[in-house]
């Protein structure tokens, strides 16, 4: 089965994403692909097997005489300008905006993206695209530096802000000091999506305000969850997939980042998942399944051993991978139509991609023009609010359009309509916008990526007894040290 992810987790959708072909796309819109195998033209369902076709890819929009290079590792923010210049056909008369498309398969994105920027010329980008994984380095790291603030650009960012109600977490995160530099435009901040058969089973109730008392919903504590745990073990249900669910709780709800003043620290937050992961395995709560497996897909869709209570993430969690692995498209299919949203026991968002401005960049109001619409604009024909109520319709076709989806701007998403038949018709956006305030970024580092795997891998040691917590710890500070020189 296909499972089309994201752009927030581009290594798991970049063979769905990644494909390009030869032709006109109408609007003054083209798309090329480079790489020695040629033109592609793949189908809707199948990636072709050449990866070195779709190395790099080039959409054009627009023909006007002003140019924009706009660097990005999915085509989903191209679109957006594609979908920009069909609305404001005046800016495509007077900007043509260059796309390259590189796909971030080895770091090949941000080598390109790196070298592009330390260049500078004709060709480097004028405004580039950065996803939850690597944003620190662009927002506040190693390549921050060619970041233009906002302000900058000739944007109104503290008005604007205030107006679209951005969410906290995704300041944070573009933010340089006290400078505004990224934003995004999808809000990743998290809920718990739980399955109302298994809760009315279990706890005589499936209304979503009851799920969050008995899960201590927006506690900052799995105390009240796993006692919910042990209720629903005792029905013979598992509460959670498998650890990894969680650990995305305890990863982004630090207070403290790994690195502090260039020494290695354990936030006792993230240090809690080595005893998390050990009490869901030793009670049988949870079905052992590893995220992105096989066996993930199979809970959602109830065929795991045990009925799965629970499942936390954010909006696209639901649209593009739980919605294709439910085994229906209506009620009474699968598990369609059983899931519900509430907010979640310990607040962090999952994924999301970021859009920032080159410094040097000669064509500032166009790039502002684009990156406001997308980001701040919360008016009914901004981005934001095509995107959280299904209206964006990429290439003219209906069948493309895109799914409701949680934005950041808590303004749109009020005004907007989240029924979702997936959830029975509830209404999703009021436990997101809950979900994107609990959400924090003062934790993160541009080291996060690796270190983060480091510390599950040893977690996963220690709850398949294979190692005691010490060594757990010892593993994870030895690979850090070998690796990482902290």
């Amino acid at each position: 089965m296909k499972k089309v992810i994201a752009s927030v987790l581009s290594l798991a959708m970049v063979a769905a994403l990644a494909t390009g072909c030869n032709g006109n796309g109408g609007d003054g819109t083209t798309t090329t692909t480079s790489g020695e195998g040629g033109g592609v033209t793949p189908t809707e369902t199948e990636a072709p097997t050449d990866t070195t076709a779709t190395e790099k890819r080039t959409m054009t929009f627009g023909t006007g005489s002003e140019k924009i290079n706009l660097w990005a590792f999915t085509d989903e923010i191209p679109k957006m300008v594609g979908q920009y210049v069909k609305q404001k056909p005046e800016f495509g008369q007077k900007y043509t905006v260059e796309c390259t498309i590189i796909a971030t398969d080895g770091g090949a994105y941000q080598t390109a993206l790196d070298n592009a920027l330390v260049a500078g010329g004709d060709t480097a980008p004028d405004m580039y695209a950065a996803e939850a994984a690597f944003i620190l380095k662009y927002s506040q790291g190693d390549m921050a530096k060619f970041a233009a603030t906002y302000k900058e650009l000739g944007i109104d960012v503290d008005a604007k802000i205030k107006e679209a109600d951005i969410a906290k977490y995704t300041i944070e995160v573009g933010s340089r000091g006290s400078d505004l530099v990224a934003l995004g435009y999808q809000a990743t901040g998290c809920a718990m999506i739980y399955n109302s058969e298994v809760a009315k089973d279990t706890f005589g109730t499936d209304d979503p305000k009851k799920i969050e008392e008995i899960v201590g919903a927006g506690s900052g504590k799995w105390d009240k969850f796993f006692e919910a745990a042990a209720k629903l073990k005792e029905k013979g249900y598992a509460a959670v997939s498998g650890s990894s669910d969680i650990w995305n709780a305890c990863e982004k709800s630090a207070d403290k980042a790994w690195i502090v003043d260039g020494q290695l620290n354990i936030d006792p937050k993230r240090e809690q998942y080595l005893d998390i992961a050990k009490q869901l395995k030793d009670n049988g709560w949870s079905n052992d399944a590893n995220g992105w497996s096989e066996a993930w897909y199979a809970d959602m869709k109830g065929e795991g051993a045990q009925k799965v209570f629970a499942f936390f993430g954010p909006a696209w969690l639901i649209n593009y991978v739980m919605i294709g692995n439910s085994g229906g498209n209506k009620a009474g299919e699968g598990t369609f139509g059983q899931w519900r949203v509430c907010a979640p026991p310990v607040g962090f968002f999952w994924g999301g991609t970021w859009v920032l401005g080159s410094k040097d960049t000669s064509k500032k109001e166009g790039v502002a023009e684009l990156i406001e619409w997308i980001t701040l604009d919360s008016s009914d024909t901004g981005l934001q609010y095509l995107w959280a109520n299904g209206s964006v319709d990429w290439d003219n076709d209906p069948s493309t359009a895109t799914a409701k989806d949680t934005v950041a701007s808590a303004t749109v998403m009020a005004k907007s309509d989240g029924k979702l038949d997936f959830c029975g018709g509830q209404d999703i956006f009021p436990a997101f916008i809950q979900g994107n305030q609990y959400a924090s970024a003062k934790a993160m580092t541009q080291y996060d990526e690796t270190i983060n795997g480091y510390f599950t891998d040893a977690a996963a040691q220690y709850a398949e007894g294979n190692v005691d917590r010490a060594g757990a710890i010892e593993q994870f500070k030895t690979n850090v040290q070998d690796n990482l020189s902290f």
